[in-house]
């Protein structure tokens, strides 16, 4: 009877606890930093969007998107997906001797060539990162792609390059990272100042 009466206890200790973790960390916990999110990192919390004219999401702040139009700046090749698809985040996992990550690297080298032929190419050009939804291109990427963009924007080198700048953020915290371009932002910059026709 003892045995019987200790089991039974036993067995109403670890629903109860089951239970209540559950609850606590199942539907409480969320909750909580759910609020605290919100209330304190709104912006970020909801993924940092950019809407455009009428309210419409246009694109986020930390997820890169495509942009082919020869007036835009463009984002590092993505293998998320069909390219840059947040429910897929992924690189190619091809090594660098894989035949097929040869071959799209050449496409990408001979493309870049093809538009800027004297200066060198940046690695993040022709390369893809880890998660394939890099918000950011760096500084010399950028650099590489601004003759491109004034001439399709008919306006100067220089006009392109501090509207860059503008949009170049440094280190975090002035030591984690690399400095990057936010190419969303850039792009939309330019629309404002010198609207094109080209589509993103």
């Amino acid at each position: 009877m003892r045995m019987g009466g200790a089991i039974k206890s036993n067995f109403l200790i670890a629903v109860v606890f089951t239970v209540v973790t559950t609850v606590a960390f199942g539907v409480i916990y969320p909750l909580v930093v759910t609020g605290l999110a919100q209330l304190l990192f709104r912006d970020r919390a909801n993924g940092q969007l950019i809407q455009g004219k009428g309210g419409v999401v246009i694109g986020s702040r930390i997820i890169g998107q495509q942009f082919g139009g020869p007036g835009y700046f463009h984002s590092r090749p993505s293998a998320a997906g069909t390219g840059y698809d947040a429910t897929a985040s992924s690189g190619s996992n091809l090594g660098p001797t894989n035949k097929t990550l040869i071959e799209r690297v050449k496409t990408s080298v001979a493309q870049a060539h093809g538009e800027n032929s004297t200066a060198a190419i940046p690695v993040d050009m022709v390369t893809g990162s880890g998660s394939g939804l890099d918000p950011d291109i760096s500084p010399a990427s950028a650099s590489f792609q601004v003759p491109r963009v004034a001439k399709e924007r008919h306006a100067t080198e220089t006009q392109i390059a501090e509207v860059v700048a503008t949009y170049t953020h440094g280190r975090q915290w002035g030591f984690l990272g690399e400095p990057r371009v936010n190419v969303l932002e850039v792009n939309l910059a330019l629309d404002e100042k010198w609207p094109t026709h080209s589509t993103n």
